[in-house]
């Protein structure tokens, strides 16, 4: 069952989620969220890093992509560097 409540948009942009909603799901300090704005609603959806088993799956797959794509860890760091140069 969906929940509602109101809250206040502070001068510094931050948004108090109140109490029972963070209650509810177990939302604490650090929490981390995607914002997502279409016309006049605003989602904030929790991020859930994935378990180290879910981790190596995902580094296992990227690996073999990129043996498949014939990338060597050389093409990476210099992607790397390259991104790090355009900030």
């Amino acid at each position: 069952m969906s929940e509602a409540a109101t809250t206040t948009l502070s001068s510094r942009g931050q948004v108090v989620i109140p109490e029972e909603i963070r209650s509810r799901l177990g939302l604490t300090a650090g929490t981390q969220f995607v914002v997502i704005a279409e016309g006049d609603t605003v989602i904030f959806k929790v991020l859930h890093p994935p378990s180290l088993k879910e981790f190596k799956s995902l580094l296992s797959r990227a690996q073999k992509a990129a043996k498949e794509a014939g990338m060597k860890k050389s093409d990476i760091q210099e992607a790397i560097e390259q991104v790090r140069r355009s900030k």
